[in-house]
């Protein structure tokens, strides 16, 4: 349907077109900035790592050996795609499994020591990633950036 400019209809219309931009919203915008990041992290993260997997390695590297259940809760990952980025690190030899010492019900996750070498690696390279992220921005602007980040997360 074609309404003619300067109609009511026109009118209604624009005023619902201009409550709602796009390029205005926080999820298309925090989606957008994801999209950037990601696409320097693939580019630049140290052997074939996925954002997930590097979350992991990190994390161990934080925290010691903990329970597969724990480690997911620490990267913000559901049990089954946990489950599924243990067991590549498993096969690809950076991470192992053993009977929990606090709990023989559960195993421990851990990292090798192929595996903490590739972490430490890999956080060097994200810190790289991290600066190819932040760098449209003032020095200002970065911790603004980071703070407010966490503080919505």
């Amino acid at each position: 349907m074609t309404v003619a400019r300067g109609s009511k209809e026109t009118d209604a219309d624009e005023r619902v077109v201009q409550s709602y931009r796009l390029d205005d919203q926080i999820g298309f915008l925090l989606r957008v900035a994801n999209q950037r990041h990601t696409a320097l992290f693939m580019a630049r993260m140290v052997g074939g790592l996925t954002p997930p997997q590097f979350a992991t390695l990190a994390r161990l590297r934080e925290v010691g050996p903990c329970s597969q259940n724990r480690l997911g809760r620490l990267v913000y990952l559901d049990a089954a795609t946990i489950k599924g980025v243990v067991d590549r690190l498993i096969g690809r030899g950076f991470v192992m499994t053993a009977d929990d010492p606090l709990d023989r019900r559960r195993r421990a996750v851990g990292l090798t020591e192929s595996g903490m070498a590739i972490a430490e690696e890999a956080i060097e390279a994200a810190k790289v990633i991290s600066a190819a992220t932040l760098e449209p921005l003032e020095p200002d602007e970065r911790e603004q950036m980071v703070r407010l980040l966490k503080k919505i997360s």
